[in-house]
């Protein structure tokens, strides 16, 4: 069974204030959660050219959490509280994180396709840029200046496979080949960058530990022959984020210790024997951070039987798109419900003029019925976030249960009024 912090009472009591549907989050877990994931990478050394950090932040490990995932300052704040920086792909995500006071190298700017506007503004907070193409080099050298610290994405095409959300590296659109990478870091350094940075991300939700390690092993690989072909030291490795959770009860959650013990070994068996240590390693998880400790708490608001039966929710694809754009599975708790047999299988549905607007198609389920109180589980990453106004539908409330079991409203649902708000109107006619 899958853990919810709340049961039917307790919900019962929150939506005398906010109305169904919303987000939830548990900030004690999330809390929790961030101390050990750092404390499972405590071995990792501190570069020597890295600027003092917070004293609550890791010497040398560090997880920059991917802003896309659940764009809110509240739950951020209390990221960054516990010593995580931030990953940032727009200009709206460099505003977020400036609105709450975070600069420098607390920022990793990881973009494509991008405008020099984005580039300036990530420049002047000090955000360590991240490159995905090696013509961006030439390009942010013109438009914004080349910085003192720069770092490259690499795609690694045949030498790594991807999976199903990003697809075959070779297919990707993200980041250098090898032979731009050597292109890119030589001409960076004669255009006056003089620390690098080393990254790649070639899997999204991945629960595979070793994946991991063979990726700190590819990158290692690819450090030492930066440092022998170029004479250029890397000062960190970003591993990149994908690390994924486990939708389904009976799916395992990828072990720390068991990747912090490969990733040392690798570490040991290329770096060390280079002579290339200390080598600082980071990460920008967004989903494992935030995503199981997030709710869309919904109401059912009809039953229909036709050719199959169907519960319609209050929620609609707008709340949570991932299972109608990809077909994934979130796991679904009827509050009340929690111990009682699955003894009815049906769709659990939106309102949307999609028919692909479906929470879970064929789930069995306890007979919920008109009135129940549904928990979707998982929807902390990527679920609000992703939400969207087709059919004019606005988008909901996000809550955070604080430590002391208090509910604090961090975003109000949207109206019909938010809707209009950029329409103009006084041309009509």
């Amino acid at each position: 069974m899958k853990h919810i912090p709340f049961d039917k009472a307790f919900i019962e009591g929150v939506v005398k204030d906010h109305p169904t549907p919303f987000h939830i989050y548990d900030e004690s877990a999330m809390r929790e959660h961030a101390r050990r994931f750092h404390a499972a990478f405590d071995w990792v050394p501190a570069s020597v050219n890295t600027p003092d950090q917070s004293p609550d932040a890791p010497a040398g490990f560090r997880n920059f959490f991917a802003v896309k995932a659940l764009p809110n300052p509240h739950v951020m704040e209390a990221l960054h509280e516990e010593g995580m920086g931030f990953d940032c792909s727009s200009y709206a995500e460099l505003v977020l994180v400036e609105k709450l006071g975070v600069r420098g190298e607390d920022i990793m700017f990881t973009s494509n396709d991008t405008p020099a506007k984005e580039y300036a503004k990530a420049r002047d907070l000090g955000a360590i840029i991240n490159l995905d193409d090696v013509s961006h080099v030439d390009y942010l050298a013109r438009e914004v200046g080349m910085p003192e610290l720069i770092c490259m994405r690499y795609n690694p095409g045949p030498l790594k496979e991807g999976n199903v959300i990003i697809g075959n590296p070779e297919e990707a659109k993200y980041g250098f080949t090898r032979e731009q990478l050597l292109e890119g870091y030589r001409k960076a350094r004669d255009l006056g960058a003089r620390r690098f940075g080393l990254h790649t991300m070639v899997a999204s939700n991945e629960l595979n530990p070793d994946y991991f390690v063979e990726t700190a092993q590819l990158l290692f690989d690819l450090v030492v022959e930066l440092k022998e072909k170029l004479d250029i030291r890397i000062e960190f490795v970003n591993l990149g984020g994908g690390i994924g959770i486990p939708y389904r009860p009976d799916q395992k959650a990828v072990d720390y210790e068991y990747v912090s013990r490969g990733i040392r070994a690798a570490y040991e068996k290329v770096i060390t024997p280079a002579g290339l240590d200390p080598l600082r390693i980071v990460m920008e998880n967004g989903r494992v951070v935030t995503g199981p400790y997030g709710w869309l708490v919904t109401r059912v608001l009809h039953r229909k039987d036709t050719y199959k039966k169907y519960l319609g929710l209050d929620a609609n694809m707008a709340h949570l798109m991932r299972p109608g754009m990809y077909g994934a599975y979130h796991h679904i708790t009827v509050l009340g419900k929690e111990n009682g047999p699955a003894t009815e299988t049906c769709d659990v549905t939106g309102s949307l003029c999609e028919n692909n607007d479906k929470f879970a198609i064929d789930r069995e389920l306890p007979p919920a019925e008109v009135g129940d109180y549904l928990a979707i589980h998982d929807t902390g990453a990527h679920g609000h976030a992703m939400g969207f106004n087709y059919n004019g539908k606005t988008r909901s409330a996000e809550l955070l249960l604080r430590p002391d079991r208090s509910v604090k409203l961090i975003r109000r649902a949207e109206t019909v009024e938010d809707l209009f708000r950029t329409i103009v109107w006084d041309n009509l006619g």
